[in-house]
């Protein structure tokens, strides 16, 4: 009896590609640690979890001490960073949850070369379908993180996809129907689009001039798909797609791997914005946010540190209508949703240093720059 060869898994490989294999413009992903790890005697394994130990036991009393310096009970302490640490993770695990499905399915259900038959070939455009594209997959800023590594790896271009990572999570209908109910049809809904679309766009077209310098220099075009695709070998005949539940099952797989391996960097993210926003009170910062400049950088800290999630971040800028110019309203409600505390570490997580770098500056710069300009318009 012949023994049939077994079937090859459908599931990716959860590993970086390299630089021969990566496509041309895609986001780098953060190198994936060695599939073999070297092996510990029982004795230097004794060692490391003694050592452990003795860091937390040690960190845990400087952190006391602190407390105590900073006139904090450490019991007093802890009951509050509970309640915000529950309140950022609550808030933002289903939207991590659903962000991990849609990668699911991306992986299982959508080929390379439907990635590239989507984008259009001219940069303004590819940009353009890069910014709208959160209302075809809404998630906020939790979620689009999988999302966008799972286009990476079908083929999206490096430009496309940073536009997609800072404009959908405020470029989608949940976002869009809690902005109106919180300030209706009027300057900040209509700021807050334009200034997302702009800042989006702007940091897409700022890499795709980059890749293009970059290319020239080497003395090649930048890559771009062809205008037709060339035939397929008569003698090699496409591969049958694999049955619905095969697919689903991939999909499934896939969307696991994402929700456990972001979902550590959520939980840290969440952690540390829960301890600042335990240490730093709201009200030395409100404080200190008078002027057109030094407001809009206060709004722009208060919205690193509190990390609220876009659908619901609308109703928490409310209450600072009145207190601060709207220029400094725009830029929380612009600024938070592309850059918060929870959302650099999963960045960290899943980009290289590079990138992460990038992606923060841009938004930082830009809307800090478009939040001052209006507050200086406005006063004079």
């Amino acid at each position: 009896m012949i023994e049939q060869e077994p079937r090859p898994s459908l599931a990716r490989p959860r590993r970086a590609p390299s630089p021969a294999e990566a496509p041309a413009g895609a986001i780098p992903l953060a190198p994936a640690p060695p599939a073999i790890q070297p092996a510990h005697s029982p004795a230097t394994t004794r060692r490391a979890w003694i050592t452990r130990g003795l860091a937390v036991i040690l960190g845990g009393e400087l952190f006391l001490t602190l407390l105590q310096r900073l006139g904090l009970e450490p019991a007093a302490w802890l009951r509050t960073f509970s309640v915000i640490f529950l309140s950022i993770f609550i808030e933002a695990a289903p939207f991590l949850l659903l962000g991990a499905l849609v990668a699911g399915l991306i992986d299982a259900f959508i080929r390379p070369e439907q990635i590239t038959r989507w984008v259009p070939r001219h940069p303004v455009l590819a940009v353009g379908v890069g910014t709208v594209a959160g209302f075809i997959f809404p998630v906020c800023e939790c979620g689009v993180v999988p999302v966008v590594r799972q286009l990476y790896a079908k083929g999206l271009p490096r430009a496309v996809g940073i536009t997609f990572l800072l404009a959908a999570p405020v470029m989608n209908p949940i976002v869009l129907v809690s902005t109106i109910t919180a300030f209706g049809f009027g300057p900040l809904l209509v700021g807050r689009y334009l200034i997302t679309a702009s800042v989006a766009m702007t940091a897409g077209l700022l890499v795709s001039w980059s890749a293009g310098r970059a290319a020239r220099r080497r003395g090649m075009a930048p890559a771009a798909p062809p205008a037709e695709s060339p035939p397929a070998p008569v003698a090699a005949p496409p591969a049958p797609r694999p049955a619905l539940r095969t697919r689903l099952d991939t999909a499934l797989g896939v969307a696991t791997d994402e929700l456990f391996e972001m979902g550590r960097y959520l939980v840290v993210g969440c952690a540390l914005a829960a301890a600042l926003q335990t240490l730093v009170k709201q009200d030395l910062l409100l404080a200190l946010g008078q002027g057109p400049i030094v407001s809009v950088l206060v709004m722009q800290g208060l919205a690193f540190i509190l990390s609220v999630c876009s659908t619901v971040d609308a109703f928490l800028a409310l209450t600072f209508v009145g207190t601060f110019s709207t220029g400094a309203v725009l830029t929380f409600l612009t600024c938070g949703p592309m850059v918060d505390l929870k959302s650099t570490l999963m960045f960290l997580g899943a980009f290289d240093r590079k990138t992460v770098a990038w992606l923060v500056a841009v938004p930082v710069v830009l809307t800090g720059a478009i939040g001052i300009t209006l507050n200086l318009i406005h006063a004079f």
